[in-house]
């Protein structure tokens, strides 16, 4: 089969753009996780896993004014319980062709227990300012905060769980030996396609 390639990270780090880009230059195959959680998670919840009956049965307020810490140990369950359904999609895909995916659900962890090898593999996260000013800028974050009773608190809550998710995956890299880009927003988005398309051994 051809090759994959994958990179994880955490939201409002340049991982699509960067994918997309990638996509188109080199003729690859792009599958985007995030295009397909909804499905996944109605699976999951049929599949009586936990995190995805919590995602479908839970209100915005049982979701966004949980304690950072639970809520990014959620998010990490959460992905390894629609792995399987990531892969049988992905694999689909990638009998097409070479591919690069990207979504968060691409950890480290899970990255090295299928042997994805290092060359094949980056993550990138934001900063938690470069984080916080990015969601700030888009227009469907108050839709998801619909129902809560502090909207304030949640979405700081929210950025809590995504800064915690993003040291993880930072932390993991380092003791799994991947690359870890962490984006504050003094690269360009060419500057770090150049330097995740050397990485992939892409022709540039």
């Amino acid at each position: 089969m051809a090759k994959k390639y994958f990179i994880g990270g955490s939201p409002c780090s340049g991982k699509s753009t960067i994918a997309e880009i990638l996509s188109e230059r080199y003729g690859l195959q792009y599958f985007k996780v995030d295009d397909h959680l909804e499905e996944y998670t109605i699976r999951g919840a049929a599949d009586n896993l936990p995190i995805c009956k919590k995602q479908i049965e839970w209100n915005a307020e049982q979701i966004w004014m949980r304690d950072p810490v639970l809520q990014c140990k959620d998010e990490i369950i959460f992905y390894e319980e629609i792995f399987d359904y990531i892969w049988e999609d992905l694999n689909k895909v990638n009998q097409k062709g070479a591919v690069v995916t990207e979504g968060a659900a691409y950890f480290p962890h899970i990255m090295k227990k299928l042997h994805v090898p290092e060359e094949q593999y980056a993550a990138i996260t934001p900063t938690k300012d470069f984080q916080i000013s990015h969601y700030k800028e888009r227009e469907w974050v108050p839709y998801i905060l619909e129902g809560c009773s502090d909207k304030e608190k949640a979405f700081q809550n929210w950025m809590g769980r995504d800064s915690l998710f993003a040291d993880t995956v930072c932390k993991e890299c380092m003791e799994l030996n991947y690359l870890s880009i962490v984006n504050d927003g003094g690269n360009s988005i060419d500057e770090m396609v150049q330097i995740v398309s050397v990485h992939f051994g892409l022709k540039v």
